[in-house]
C-alpha cells in the first residue's frame, strides 16, 4: 500500500481592501445601509459629506457622464416634489446647477472606482468595483 503525500496548502495572501469614493449624507439611512454594505465586502470608504462639501457642476457632470441626469435626483426631496420634477423634469443644466446649490436634491449615495459610478442602494452595482 502506497501512501499518498499532500502538500501543503499555499497560505492565503490577503487581497488588499479597494478604495472607493463614498458621496453621502451622513444621517441618511440609505448611505448608512449602503456603507454597512460596502464594509462587509471588505472595500475601504473615502467619504464625502455632500452636504458640507458639495459638489461642484463639473463635478456633477462627470459623475453623471452619459447617463440619464435625471437618475440622479431624489425623488425623495422636498425640492423635486414641490417642482413636480417626476411629471416635468429639468433639463440636464438645470438639474446639474439645482443639484450644485441643494446637495438634497442628489440621490445618495453615490459610490466611485475605477471610473465606475453606483448611485442610491445599488448592490449589484457597487459589488462590481
Amino acid at each position: 500500500m502506497t501512501k499518498t503525500v499532500r502538500k501543503a496548502a499555499a497560505p492565503r495572501v490577503a487581497k488588499p481592501k479597494k478604495t472607493v469614493i463614498f458621496l453621502q449624507k451622513p444621517s441618511c439611512a440609505t448611505c448608512r445601509k449602503a456603507r454597512r454594505f460596502m464594509e462587509k465586502r471588505g472595500y475601504k470608504l473615502n467619504f464625502r459629506d455632500i452636504t458640507k462639501n458639495k459638489l461642484s457642476v463639473s463635478e456633477l457632470q462627470r459623475l453623471i457622464g452619459k447617463r440619464d441626469h435625471t437618475d440622479f435626483l431624489n425623488p425623495r426631496s422636498e425640492i423635486y416634489r414641490k417642482k413636480k420634477m417626476k411629471d416635468h423634469p429639468p433639463s440636464r443644466r438645470e438639474a446639474v446647477g439645482m443639484m450644485a446649490m441643494n446637495p438634497e436634491l442628489i440621490r445618495r449615495p453615490i459610490v466611485v472606482a475605477g471610473g465606475r459610478v453606483a448611485i442610491g442602494y445599488d448592490e449589484n452595482g457597487m459589488i462590481r468595483f
